[in-house]
Parts: C-alpha cells; structure tokens; sequence
C-alpha cells in the first residue's frame, strides 16, 4: 500500500479546494504528530484543559499495545487547511458492540475542531462515508474507544477541570455537533460528592444489612493483583451487562485498563462486598483524581514531568467514583450503602474529602436517586449524539 492509503481507507479522502479544506486519513508517524498535538492549539490558555499524556494517546492508536484493534476498527483522520492541522476525528467500528446489542452502529471519538462548521462538516462526513462503507447504519458518538473508556461531550455544568478520564472540551462543540446534523441520544451525568453527607443514612443501612445479610466488606489486595482483578472482571461484566450501551470488556482490555490504572490506584478505595458465605457479589473503585497532577506536566513525562508528577501526587484532594455495581440478584436490598460508606472512610484516610461519581445514565433512576438522597449535586452533563447514515 502507499504511504496515503491503509489498507482499511482505501481512497478514502476529501478535499474543499475553495478553502484550501482537506482531510487525510493518518497513515505516517508525522501525521500522527500532527493528530496528537492539535489540542494544543485548541486549548491555548484553557485554564480547565488536561492535556494528555501524548505517549498515551500514541499507544491508543498502536495495534501491538490496545488490545481494542484485535477485535475492532478505528481509523484517525486529520484536517489541513493548506497545511496547517485545523481539526481531528476518528471512525470507530466497534465491533463487539455489534455483536453484543445486534445493531449496526458505528462510532466517532477523538473529536477536536477550531469553531468552524465547514471544518466540522468536512470530519464528520469522512467518518460517516468510512462507516457506510462497512454497511453501519448510524453514526454515534464520542467515545474513545468505547462507553469503558472516555466518552461524551460536555454539555452543561459547573465549571473546572475534568476528573480523571472524564471529557472536556470547549463551549462551542454542541454547537458545531447540531449544525453538523448530529442529535442527543443520551446523556450521562456526574454528581459532585463530598463526606458531609447523611451519615447517619449511611450508618442506620450498614447495620440493616449487615445483620439482616452477613455481608462483609474488604479493600482491593493488591498482593493477589492478578487473583483480584479476576473477581473485578467477573463482577464488572455481570453488574453492567444490561446497561445502555455497555460492551463487555475483553481479557485482554481489562488487563490493558489494569496496566494503565494501576499506578494510580489506592488499594483502600478498591472494595469489594461479600455474602455470608465469602463470594463476592459487588464491588466500588474509586481513583485519586490524577488529573490533578497530568495538568501540570504539559503531555510529557520526561525530562520533569515525573518529577511534577510524584509532587503533585501528594496534593490530590479529590477522587471520582468509576465502578459501583453489584450483582442482579443483589440489587434493591441497600447493599450499595456499605460500599458509599466505605468510599467516604476510605477517602478520609487517604486525605480525600470530596470528588464524583460519573458517569450514570439520565435514566438510571434508581442510581441518580440514591446518589441525590446521599446529598450529592448533579454539576455537570455529558452527552452522546447520533446520526442516520
């Protein structure tokens, strides 16, 4: 093949001579130099953006380290004006999702745009004729890769840095979405948490079920890392199986996610709950919100980004909820407090006050109303978006 045509592209590219407007699939090292650094010029100043670490977004895109390209497609594209990177997307066919929900839908993630529609347009209707070419009849998105990674596109809410792989991105993007045809289909809410809230709920449900069930709780032992992680799997693909838009995560993927989040993750906000017979029937994560310290580091860990990092490491003072699930046939029976309250304690002894739970579904009423009960405030939204193809 040559250099400006995949194998998975084809001839796939376009071009608007009158504006000088051309997207190019990302085929070479320098291209994708090109994709990885645009945020930069999106973002300027931004007191809010994260930037990212850039090697990681570079191991995202390698067949040999995401497990996601075993299984699937993602194809990044680039848009120049003349030669300067004006925008970025990428066409992504997931297809465990098709198999999984036995519907031809095909995905759009990575998205970043200077406030321009025809630039908008251009990206999105790349994305769309590559999907189209694989016979996926509708066009959703953002994900990156998948709803078990960074996904959504922030709509509303309080203003400030996103938590740890949570989306950010500028006010003007639901503009350029809806002018490019693309409409809601779901929004996912984060709730802002801190330890002031109903104690006494929270203590009056832990003897409840505690005594009426036998259940017990423990922290993640990250001596059995390999044995834990095991656990999670089977927990976290039984518990969100029935979701809206969840895909089971592979071996493979959840030992990648492993790899990636094991740095940062405090074993005592890892817990799992357990029947009187000692099986693990639920289990809660919350990770240290490194966001705090990646804003600091530019992109780059070296030649100091690591030094910043293990600094700012010691600063974190908020967290974000990631997993909270149980079992079905463990649903409804209060269950769910010990592990709110084990988070609250186990936060306090790590320094951590305050922090998210996110994202949960508009409507998961169940969840969005135990969280409100508990005293938390929704403060922001994310959204997905779809089109017909």
């Amino acid at each position: 093949r040559s250099a400006r045509t995949p194998h998975n592209v084809g001839n796939l590219m376009t071009s608007h001579p009158s504006s000088a407007l051309t997207v190019i699939p990302v085929v070479t090292r320098e291209e994708l130099n090109q994709f990885i650094a645009l945020p930069w010029s999106i973002y300027g100043d931004d007191p809010h953006w994260v930037p990212p670490l850039k090697s990681d977004v570079r191991n995202a895109f390698d067949h040999e380290k995401h497990p996601f390209h075993k299984h699937s497609e993602a194809q990044p594209f680039l848009a120049l004006r003349g030669s300067v990177p004006v925008g970025r997307i990428c066409a992504i066919r997931n297809r465990n999702h098709e198999t999984f929900h036995e519907e031809p839908v095909g995905f759009f993630g990575w998205f970043e745009c200077v406030d321009d529609v025809e630039v908008a347009t251009a990206l999105f209707d790349v994305v769309r004729e590559w999907l189209r070419f694989r016979d996926l009849k509708i066009m959703r998105g953002p994900t990156s890769f998948s709803t078990n990674e960074t996904c959504g596109l922030l709509v509303d809410g309080e203003p400030g840095p996103p938590s740890v792989m949570m989306a950010y991105n500028p006010k003007y993007y639901p503009n350029l979405l809806q002018a490019c045809g693309l409409t809601k289909v779901k929004d996912l809410y984060a709730w802002q948490m801190d330890d002031q809230m109903d104690m006494g709920y929270l203590l009056r449900g832990e003897k409840l079920v505690t005594r009426r069930y036998g259940i017990t709780m423990r922290s993640f032992d990250m001596a059995k890392f390999d044995t834990e992680l095991e656990t999670v799997r089977s927990i976290y693909n039984a518990a969100w199986e029935k979701n809206w838009g969840f895909v089971p995560m592979t071996d493979e993927e959840i030992d990648h996610m492993a790899a990636e989040l094991k740095p940062i993750l405090e074993p005592k906000l890892a817990l799992f709950v357990e029947d009187s017979d000692g099986v693990p029937i639920g289990f809660a994560l919350a990770l240290p919100d490194f966001n705090q310290v990646l804003k600091k580091m530019d992109g780059k860990l070296w030649p100091f980004g690591i030094f910043k990092a293990l600094i700012a490491k010691r600063r974190i003072n908020w967290m974000r909820v990631i997993i909270l699930g149980l079992v079905e046939e463990w649903r409804g029976k209060g269950i769910d407090v010990l592990l709110y309250l084990g988070l609250i304690r186990a936060g306090r002894e790590v320094g951590i006050t305050q922090g998210e739970q996110s994202w949960i579904l508009e409507d998961n009423d169940k969840m969005n109303a135990a969280i409100k009960r508990l005293g938390g405030q929704m403060y922001r939204t994310y959204r997905l978006y779809e089109i017909p193809l």
